[in-house]
Parts: structure tokens; sequence; C-alpha cells
């Protein structure tokens, strides 16, 4: 597994998806904290990141796909796969060294961000008058919930040979995990029992993590989404199918 892990960190490395990832990453989130007025913590006031936890997850709904299509798809389309399968290594260990590449861009994207934070703590009147605890669960909640799409993307890219479809798909998939299940629970079909489809949206989920409180149950569930992903690659892969 950790070969392939580090395979996968090396062709990262040596190509500009990386840097632009996290390029795009900061930029996207700099803008909206800094810049725009409409979010800017200089015009709004208060010494808060509620802007990077807010915006954070668009920005990985559209960067992730982008960072996984190529997992699977590009090996395929390649015919490199195969080659990949003949060597003695496990199903798991090639998913497994994919994912946890792609999960450590993910973290390398939000490291940076480690600035903002002592950026706003500077700024805060008294000087770091800031609700620290909500910001650590907030950037657990972020990290499980950019894995979780990491997941979708690995399980996307591995049932096409086509990096777009792949991109599509996974875009689409994390778009229905993450806000699905609040639009549905908004349709006036469910009457009292619409309460009960709201957690299982990983907004939901992601929004109870922001409280300054790590609760094992939200941690669970993120686990739980990613262990199906990766157990519907795992299916795909020993399918054999492509």
């Amino acid at each position: 597994m950790w070969s392939i892990f580090r395979k996968e960190i090396a062709v990262f490395l040596n190509s500009l998806i990386a840097y632009l990832v996290i390029l795009v990453f900061l930029t996207f989130i700099g803008l909206f904290m800094w810049v725009l007025p409409e979010s800017s913590i200089l015009d709004y006031g208060y010494a808060e990141m509620d802007t990077l936890f807010s915006y954070g997850p668009l920005a990985f709904l559209m960067l992730i796909p982008a960072i996984t299509m190529r997992t699977f798809a590009e090996e395929k389309k390649d015919g490199t796969i195969e080659l990949l399968l003949t060597k003695p290594i496990s199903d798991w260990a090639l998913i497994l060294g994919k994912y946890f590449s792609a999960c450590a861009l993910v973290a390398f994207a939000l490291v940076p961000t480690i600035l903002y934070y002592f950026s706003v703590y500077q700024l805060g009147k008294p000087v770091g008058n800031i609700d620290s605890a909500a910001i650590a669960t907030s950037y657990i909640g972020l990290f499980l919930l950019g894995c979780v799409f990491t997941s979708v993307g690995v399980f996307a890219s591995s049932i096409s040979n086509n990096q777009i479809v792949s991109f599509i798909l996974s875009l689409l998939l994390c778009y229905v995990l993450y806000n699905g299940f609040n639009h549905l629970a908004s349709l006036n079909l469910w009457e009292g029992s619409a309460i009960v489809l709201l957690p299982l949206g990983l907004d939901y989920q992601y929004t109870a993590l922001s409280k300054g409180v790590v609760d094992s149950r939200n941690v669970f569930y993120f686990i739980s989404d990613i262990s199906i992903m990766l157990i519907s690659t795992k299916l795909v892969l020993g399918s054999r199918k492509w």
C-alpha cells in the first residue's frame, strides 16, 4: 500500500495538479475571507473563520473530483491497470494507497489556511478573542468531508475509463451526499418525518462538528460513508469488467 501511496504522491508533486489545486483553493477562500465585501472579515468586524468553513465545502466539491478523476480512469485508459493488478499487491492495497495519497493532498491544501487562523487571532479585540475549540472541530469536519469526497471520487474513477465522465459523476454524487438530503427533506411529502432525513446528509453532520465538540456519532457517519465508497470501489475492481 505504501509503495502505491508514495508513487501517487510523487505523481502529484511532479505535476501541476497538486500545486494548482492548493493555489485555487487558497485563492478562492482568501478572496471570500479578506477581499469580497459581503464576506470579508475586515468588513464584517468579527474575529471568526466561518467564511472558510462555509465556502470550503464548495471549493472541495469542485476541486476534489478534479484530483481523483485520474485515480483509476487514467490507469484504465493507458492499459496500466492490468499491469498493476498482476503485481503481488492486493486490491485493497491499491485502493487505499491511491485513496490516502489523495487525502494527503486535501490535508496539504488545508495546512496553509492555519495562517488565516493566526491572522484572525491577532485581529481579535482583545487579541485571541476567537472560539478556537469551534475552529479546531470545524477543521476536523472539513478534513473528514474532504475524505468522504475523495472516497466518492475514487469510486467514480473506478467505474469509468474517461476522466471527464469520472469528474462529472463524482461531482454529482458528492453534491447529492452533501446537500441532496436537505432538498429531499424540504419537499412537502414527509410532513413531520422530514427531520429523519436531515441527519443522513453530509451537510448536517459537518455542521454538527463545527459546534466545538467532536461527537463520535458524527465521526462514525463520515467513516461509514468512506467505508461504503471504498468497498464499492473494491467490488468494481474485483469484477475485472472494464
